[in-house]
Formats: C-alpha cells, sequence, structure tokens
C-alpha cells in the first residue's frame, strides 16, 4: 500500500520544478492535473507574511467571500434565542440554540464547521472560550461571527465566507475552492483571498509584507507562486 501511494506521489510531482515560481493560472492548472485522488480534492493558499504575530499590532486575521463558494457543504451553528433563533433557522443554519447548546459544547458535542452568535449571547458564549478557540471557532465581531443579523451571517457562512487568521511562523492559509472546480474559478477566488489578506495588513507590519505564495491540493505537490500574478491589477 505505502508503495502505490509512492508511486501516486512521484507521478504527482512529474514535470515539477520546486524552485520555479509558477503563475497563478499555469499553477492551477497544474494543480488541478495532479489531483486523482478518490475524492474531491481542496485546492488551498498559503501566504507567508513579514509580521511576528506575537505582537498585537502585528495581527492578521478577516472573513473573505469567495466569489465562487468553498465547494464544501459548511455546517453552521448559531447562538440565539426567540425571533433571532428563527431567522437563523429560515436562513439555513443547522444548529440553533441558547443555554443547551452552550451544554453540548462544553460536553464536546462540536458537531458544526462555523459558529455565530448574537450580541446578547456573547456572556454565554464566552464560557466556550477554551473550547472554541484553540479550533479558531470563537465568535468574533471582527470576522461577522457576532453579530444581530443571524441571517446574513448564516447565508455568508453557508456561500463561501472563509476565515483566515496569520499562524505563529507569519503565515495565513485557507481553501480557495475544489480540484472539481473551473481553472478560472479557483484562480478567481485565489486572488479574492490574496486581496483580503493584502488588505487585513496591521498597522505594525514594516517592509515587504507578502513574502512568498503558495499552493497545493490536498494530496498534491506544493507549487511557489509568482506572487506578482496574485496582485490585483492597478
Amino acid at each position: 500500500m505505502a508503495q502505490k501511494i509512492a508511486k501516486r506521489v512521484a507521478k504527482a510531482r512529474e514535470g515539477i520544478d520546486p524552485d520555479k515560481s509558477y503563475s497563478l493560472d499555469d499553477a492551477v492548472k497544474l494543480l488541478k492535473e495532479r489531483a486523482t485522488a478518490k475524492f474531491d480534492e481542496t485546492i488551498e493558499i498559503a501566504m507567508n507574511l513579514g509580521v511576528d504575530p506575537r505582537h498585537a499590532d502585528q495581527m492578521v486575521r478577516g472573513v473573505v467571500n469567495l466569489p465562487n463558494g468553498t465547494g464544501r457543504n459548511v455546517r453552521v451553528a448559531v447562538f440565539a434565542r426567540d425571533a433571532k433563533a428563527d431567522e437563523a433557522k429560515a436562513a439555513g443554519a443547522d444548529i440553533v440554540g441558547a443555554e443547551d447548546l452552550v451544554a453540548k459544547v462544553q460536553g464536546g458535542e462540536i458537531d458544526f464547521d462555523r459558529c455565530i452568535a448574537t450580541p446578547d449571547m456573547m456572556p454565554l458564549v464566552g464560557r466556550l472560550g477554551k473550547v472554541l478557540g484553540p479550533r479558531g471557532m470563537m465568535p468574533n465581531p471582527k470576522v461577522g461571527t457576532v453579530t444581530a443579523d443571524v441571517a446574513a451571517a448564516v447565508k455568508a457562512s453557508k456561500g463561501g465566507a472563509v476565515e483566515f487568521r496569520v499562524e505563529k511562523a507569519g503565515i495565513v492559509h485557507g481553501g480557495v475552492g475544489k480540484a472539481s472546480f473551473d481553472a478560472g474559478k479557483i484562480a478567481e477566488n485565489a486572488r479574492a483571498f490574496a486581496d483580503a489578506v493584502i488588505k487585513a495588513k496591521p498597522a505594525g507590519a514594516k517592509g515587504n509584507y507578502v513574502k512568498k505564495i503558495s499552493m497545493t491540493s490536498t494530496m498534491g505537490p506544493g507549487l511557489k507562486i509568482d506572487v506578482a500574478s496574485l496582485m490585483p491589477a492597478s
């Protein structure tokens, strides 16, 4: 079995120059050709930024609405009561609750991918910081997941909203579609993601902000991307 995997990896790397920086369009074409797993692989982008997130004024985080969606079925939980709970259900939320949902999450039952809360629920939801925080799922007004407009937040989450947050090494990454997507749609999503990260440049960032960009599929090779090919036209 291991030999089969090694052969598949070797084949995926054929014709790839590890030292070359590919244009976005060329990279997407190569990644699609090499996404040969038995499932629809996710195409991911990683941006190495010139920031040190240990400093508060160099933290990079935000949310981007991918124009062509993520291709994932995102399960959304909403902490809300009464009319807001009804709004969330009508908008397509998978799980809606208040104290009952807090109790489930505290008990380790986390059957969702994204979490939204109305502002009045935050005193309760705040208790879940140790559970949801490490998973990057804690509702936050900065990324639109603490809001009174729960219907819009649910629809955005279902439609293609992707949260991003810089990691310790200064890297931001996220999925920008599936290998089955049209190449143009993957490229458009990747440009939207890069644009959102660039617009989220913190005040404390000095020097070269976007140092390197790479893309890969779930089981495929990583490709260096020519940074200029991802930048918006001036």
